[in-house]
């Protein structure tokens, strides 16, 4: 005979045809929401990975993994740091920079960050070089005054490339009319975009011995660093501060931006859990589908006890039934799942293009696609937590098969 039997009997139960129709049709609700529930849950992480992913290299396109600073506002010896910088093993680029407030004037006006840069290095440490729509770094030569903004930057300034701009310092000199602030008139020799507003409307590149010029310091105000693991940037910079000392401050991207990531985490979290609620509803149905079929089976439950049957082989038979109807399920939701969250981007694109319809403007919105970032580690995660709860929805109706009397079930048969 099969062995176990309860393993036997109940892929039996699963692929019988049934009298009760009815339980035929809870059966198929339940594979169906239960699919449904994993699918979603597999999507919506997937997007919120998505989101997370492109905020981060967006974000650390132009802030450094890890920045090395002074106490004063010139880092002393720039020179010694950055060698010491580069002697890290996980460093990938070092590069010398000046970020001062400013404010900006064209035809229209505003207030800025104004960074100044070496182009030959900044690419080892941002990606400005990548998301250039006119003109290049390579223009910020020494003393040519030369000014990269940020898309929407230029934008309120009015200022295309060839357009001169007056630069604002806050600092002041004496002149006949009193106390009078540092300004210099740049030529605009490009424009970048990163898709981020906080950079795109609020900073300005210039080379980064202009920048010392118009501010009248001694030499740059820090140091910014790329990493060959941005999530190692902690223990990098604790490294860097012993090796430094005092007189130098390490801060990573993570001190930084922390309340926005934290945010992202958060909100991750909070979206798993209001989907495994969905997927409970779902395990919720496969309970009660359950407990009408042991119910419809009480003659065949009360036979198999007279034959002798032990009630831990009934409870097993019912677990059986329950887990087939829940694995098909979670099968079913986690290949449709894999699926939707692999091609989204292309079907969103296909229904905007369509039905004429934008999801995410970009006059709103820093992402303008909807973005999926599929982590299997995810996928194992979500199908372990359905079978366990599916698990967990067989016991109530299995024990309740267990306990069935034979005289009491057969009593009118």
């Amino acid at each position: 005979m099969f062995r176990p039997l309860s393993l036997f009997i109940g892929l039996r139960y699963s692929r019988a045809k049934r009298r009760n129709h009815f339980i035929s049709f809870i059966s198929g609700v339940c594979i169906v929401s239960l699919a449904l529930s994993v699918a979603a849950l597999i999507t919506v992480m997937s997007v919120m990975n998505g989101f997370d992913y492109q905020l981060r290299s967006r974000i650390l396109g132009a802030v450094a993994h890890a920045t090395i600073s002074g106490v004063g506002e010139s880092i002393q010896d720039w020179q010694h740091a950055l060698k010491v910088a580069k002697s890290d093993p996980h460093v990938l680029g070092a590069a010398p920079y000046v970020a001062e407030q400013a404010f900006l004037r064209g035809a229209g006006s505003s207030g800025a960050m104004l960074r100044g840069i070496e182009p030959a290095m900044e690419p080892q440490v941002s990606d400005f070089n990548k998301h250039m729509v006119a003109g290049s770094l390579d223009s910020l030569k020494p003393g040519s005054w030369n000014i990269v903004l940020g898309n929407e930057l230029a934008m309120l300034l009015g200022a295309q490339p060839g357009d001169k701009v007056i630069v604002y310092a806050p600092r002041f000199r004496a002149g006949p009319m009193g106390a009078m602030p540092m300004l210099r008139a740049f030529r605009v020799s490009g424009i970048f975009s990163l898709g981020m507003q906080q950079y795109d409307s609020g900073l300005a590149l210039v080379n980064m011995q202009d920048a010392e010029h118009l501010y009248g310091l001694q030499g740059p105000t820090g140091i910014r660093l790329r990493l060959d693991d941005m999530y190692a940037a902690n223990r990098v910079a604790s490294h860097l501060n012993r090796q430094l000392g005092n007189v130098y401050r390490v801060e990573t991207w993570i001190q930084t931006n922390s309340n926005l990531f934290k945010a992202l985490s958060m909100e991750k979290k909070v979206m798993f859990l209001i989907l495994v609620l969905i997927v409970l509803v779902a395990v919720i149905n496969l309970v009660s589908m359950l407990v009408m079929l042991v119910t419809d089976k009480q003659a065949d439950i009360a036979i198999l006890r007279t034959l002798g049957l032990p009630p831990s082989t009934v409870r097993g038979v019912f677990m059986v039934q329950g887990l087939f109807v829940g694995v098909v399920g979670i099968m079913v939701g986690a290949v449709g799942g894999v699926m939707l969250a692999t091609n989204l981007p292309a079907l969103a694109e296909w229904i905007e293009r369509t039905f004429h319809v934008q999801f995410l403007s970009p006059q709103v919105y820093y992402i303008s696609e909807l973005p999926s970032r599929l982590h299997w580690s995810d996928v194992g995660w979500i199908c372990a937590t359905a079978f366990v709860l599916s698990l967990l929805a067989t016991i109530y109706p299995a024990r309740r098969a267990a306990r069935t009397h034979p005289a009491q079930a057969l009593r009118y048969e």
